[in-house]
């Protein structure tokens, strides 16, 4: 059986998930976590392989993509610049120790309002930021599609919410995610049930109840029972220093040996320099990457990028050729464009008993009362409200940020476990301007690092105030004696958005890049919008869309030149 009882689990529930990915079962069942022999075992093709696709990146989009594709008979290998951790030998109960996790190479920041990178936006190695995320994964709601046209802000996207429906029902199986029934957006329900709540958790229903707020348990992609033979949870609170016991979902446990399995390749440290187009066909034919100190060039018959939202611009920019003197898919001027972060403030409140926060996942209970547009404000869209569970290096950070130093710090820090911490995800709006472009400084490859400038609009102030504001209301209602607030960002999406036309974007509903039919961008970048949602399942649903629309023209294709050969 899947986890604990819930109408859609069972024999057949577990049937249907096994049917699309079976990486619960590939776990060994010796104690250890990671199945060695599914990865010294697994296909291996030469560079001089004309391979189906070459996917650059292993995160939420990559892995997903190179699954689905693998499953569906393609010879598929995925390249990723960082290593193909081992939860028992990599990954520590440490914050400190974690931080080889994150993408730290050098990047530059500008704007009014620059965006530190490098920790909680940003991953490094097979399973990309999923590996130290939360494990927060709510759906976007049906409004995030039609911005535009319903709030006069944004922009639309090419595809609605219902074409992401049943990818968003598959993903959550396969991770699987556990939570109370849905009731916002589109409501549903989810495969596990919730999980119990801990002090922190207590302490925001106790809150939200009093101040008219309503909430729910979840949505985690964190098992609930054993899934498989993945373990439960056990509630140490380490998720975002990646989970050793391998409850929580990421795509290193839950999509990567399924595509192994399959027949895919994923070849970790292997830095991809540049995707490689033949300008007289418009094709790309495959990718340059650096391994072990050496270049080599990978052959494709199609090219996948999923580098996120910062890398994945700069990639398409280092790929200039004559014909593509901006870039590839930046013939309109569009590339590196519309990057949008969420404003991502937190709330800290100090009460009398021990709170404990971290003794539960990070992501306990969560509202969305105020996620869609109040015609009565001043402001468009909203947020969602969730908990967060500092540990101490991150909660000394919350301290010094309110101007806090020398004993007072010190003493803040004694009295951690008396403090409950909520956090909020706020839409920021996307403009033009807040951009991706090639800086004038160089990697250690010799490659121009990534510039990102950004600055909040009118907008995105009223609605963090807003949202602030909110949280005070529930710590205090809650019975703080205490409330400390810190603004901060959260998630990267945006930069190769997708688009109904070139004029507005860099791919199509396809995530097909406008003017090269053979290179692809499945990632986060995409998102036209961000809506008050973690963007995880959502990134994760358009790669089993992509998928399925890819595999499905291919097959269609090959029955066509069947027909015209008989």
């Amino acid at each position: 059986m899947i986890g604990l009882p819930n109408p859609l689990q069972g024999p057949r529930a577990e049937r249907e998930v096994r049917a699309r990915n079976d990486s619960a079962w590939l776990l060994p069942t010796d104690g250890t976590r990671t199945n060695h022999r599914l990865r010294d075992d697994m296909r291996r093709f030469d560079d001089s392989d004309e391979v189906d696709l070459v996917v650059v990146g292993a995160g939420a989009g990559g892995s997903v993509l190179t699954q689905r594709l693998a499953r569906a008979g393609w010879r598929v290998v995925c390249l990723d610049a960082g290593p193909f951790w081992d939860p028992d030998a990599d990954w520590v109960s440490d914050e400190r120790g974690s931080h080889t996790l994150y993408w730290t190479d050098p990047r530059q920041i500008g704007g009014s309002d620059p965006v530190p990178l490098g920790s909680n936006n940003s991953g490094r190695g097979v399973g990309g930021s999923m590996v130290h995320y939360a494990g927060y994964t709510p759906r976007f709601h049906p409004s995030d599609f039609s911005v535009l046209s319903d709030d006069g802000v944004g922009a639309d996207w090419p595809i609605a919410y219902s074409d992401l429906r049943p990818f968003y029902e598959q993903i959550e199986q396969e991770l699987p995610v556990a939570g109370q029934d849905w009731p916002w957006g589109d409501p549903h329900s989810y495969p596990h049930s919730a999980h119990p709540v801990g002090g922190n958790g207590e302490i925001f229903q106790r809150g939200a109840l009093a101040a008219g707020i309503e909430t729910r348990v979840g949505p985690v992609a964190i098992a609930n029972g054993r899934f498989g033979h993945r373990l439960h949870c056990i509630y140490r609170g380490f998720c975002l220093q990646g989970c050793k016991v391998n409850a929580k979902a990421s795509p290193l446990i839950t999509h990567a040996p399924d595509a192994l399995a399959h027949g895919a390749e994923i070849r970790p440290d292997s830095m991809v320099t540049r995707v490689v187009v033949d300008d007289d066909s418009g094709r790309a034919t495959g990718v340059t990457y650096l391994r072990r100190g050496r270049e080599h060039f990978q052959r494709a018959r199609a090219v996948a990028v999923a580098g996120y939202s910062i890398e994945t611009p700069r990639l398409l920019l280092l790929s200039a050729t004559e014909r593509y003197a901006a870039g590839l898919g930046n013939d309109t001027d569009q590339l590196g464009r519309y990057l949008m972060v969420q404003g991502a403030p937190q709330t800290s409140g100090r009460f009398e008993e021990e709170v404990r926060a971290y003794k539960a996942p990070p992501p306990e209970v969560s509202s969305e009362q105020f996620y869609e547009t109040d015609p009565t404000k001043p402001y468009r869209r909203g947020w969602s409200i969730q908990n967060v569970s500092p540990l101490p290096i991150t909660w000394a950070e919350h301290v010094v940020a309110q101007g806090h130093w020398g004993a007072p710090l010190r003493e803040y820090l004694r009295d951690f476990v008396h403090w409950a911490t909520i956090g909020a995800l706020c839409e920021f709006l996307p403009q033009p301007e807040n951009r991706v472009t090639l800086a004038d400084e160089k990697d250690r490859h010799g490659l121009p690092i990534a510039h990102f400038s950004y600055s909040q609009c009118d907008n995105d102030r009223l609605l963090t105030k807003a949202a602030t504001e909110s949280m005070e209301t529930i710590l205090e209602a809650a019975g703080a004696s205490e409330v400390m607030t810190i603004d901060r960002y959260a998630h990267l999406v945006g930069g190769a958005r997708m688009a109904a036309r070139a004029d507005d974007g860099v791919v199509d509903s396809d995530h097909r890049v406008f003017g090269i039919p053979n290179l692809y961008v499945v990632d986060g970048s995409v998102l036209p919008t961000q809506g008050s949602a973690n963007p995880a399942l959502t990134i994760m649903a358009l790669a089993a869309r992509a998928a399925n629309r890819l595999a499905t023209q291919a097959r269609r294709g090959l029955t066509e030149q069947e027909a015209v050969r008989a």
